[in-house]
């Protein structure tokens, strides 16, 4: 039986599955400021954090590295879990690729209950109501990051711009917790700009509305970020995929903000110049992506919602024929 921690700890016990850009980034963060932090990882990234630690490079805050780092694999967290080594964690940011998030369902079933807090935190909207309906015992939120961060080698991440934001709330009001309050604390307190949402449907597409354009545009174009935040044709479809992702909303009873279309300008202006979204790296590298959540899904999702989305079609049927296998 894993020991779980209990109302006396003087800090909540988080884990973060998938150590990578955002969630390297949220959990560096937080242990840099104090807390106790489990990371689940794997491959010459994690060995790299179990030997010389974990190591960041941010805009916001310097480049500062945690050692020791408190990094597992699965099979080995729940080893010493078991024979009381390790606590239950009472936060778990799930980090992974939506693609991986079937495979990690087991291992949350093991390592959670009625007491436990999901919060994940993927690019794909809809998923902690899709993570939900598999976990029937912790409360599984929905939730957002806004940064743009990237492992540069094992053992070390680099953030490329100031903005880091990890939203999350509830579905439904009756859900809602004290806990969720103190999360949001310990982000505060710890650099990053943690907001407890009441409204996450709209936060979410919101984010979602950054991303997928961000991905979309990229992928069509085979271009960084450098070639949106300049006037020209990069810019011009980032921002119809910005408006056609809020008339999806407006389709579904969600309301972005009027001028959501400069929001989000103003953050893809904020980015380093070679930024780009994860999709890209793994269609370059010929890795599993996420575009099917994040581009070939949102003309179906309109489809849905009795409407039609002409450039996300256009987009989606283009980069179907290039990454067929993909």
């Amino acid at each position: 039986m894993i020991k779980q921690s209990t109302s006396e700890d003087a800090n909540l016990q988080y884990m973060i599955i998938g150590a990578g850009g955002c969630g390297g980034s949220i959990g560096a963060f937080l242990a840099y400021g104090g807390k106790d932090v489990y990371f689940i990882a794997r491959g010459r990234h994690k060995e790299a954090m179990a030997h010389g630690g974990l190591s960041m490079k941010t805009t916001s805050r310097g480049n500062f590295t945690i050692t020791p780092v408190m990094v597992f694999d699965e099979e080995e967290y729940l080893r010493k879990a078991e024979r009381g080594i390790l606590k239950k964690p009472d936060i778990i940011f799930v980090c992974v690729k939506f693609y991986s998030l079937e495979a990690l369902v087991p291992f949350l079933q093991k390592i959670s209950d009625e007491h436990t807090v999901i919060i994940p935190i993927l690019n794909v909207y809809g998923t902690g109501r899709l993570l939900s309906e598999r976990l029937p015992g912790p409360l599984v939120t929905d939730g957002c990051i806004y940064i743009a961060a990237e492992i540069e080698s094992p053992g070390c991440v680099v953030q490329k711009g100031d903005i880091f934001r990890v939203v999350y709330g509830v579905r439904d009001k009756k859900d809602e917790r004290p806990i969720l309050g103190k999360v949001a604390g310990d982000l505060v307190e710890c650099g990053i700009e943690g907001i407890w949402s009441d409204n996450i449907s709209k936060d979410g597409l919101q984010k979602f509305s950054l991303i997928s354009p961000m991905a979309a545009c990229g992928a069509f174009y085979d271009v960084r970020i450098g070639a949106v935040q300049t006037p020209g044709k990069e810019r011009e479809t980032f921002s119809a995929l910005v408006e056609e992702i809020a008339a999806l909303g407006r389709a579904m009873d969600i309301s972005l903000p009027e001028d959501i279309v400069q929001i989000n300008l103003g953050l893809i202006d904020s980015l380093l110049p070679d930024a780009c979204a994860s999709m890209q790296r793994d269609l370059w590298n010929q890795k599993p992506s996420e575009i099917q959540g994040l581009v070939y899904a949102v003309p179906e999702m309109a489809k849905k919602a009795g409407i039609t989305l002409p450039i996300y079609e256009k987009i989606a049927e283009t980069l179907r024929c290039r990454f067929q296998k993909q």
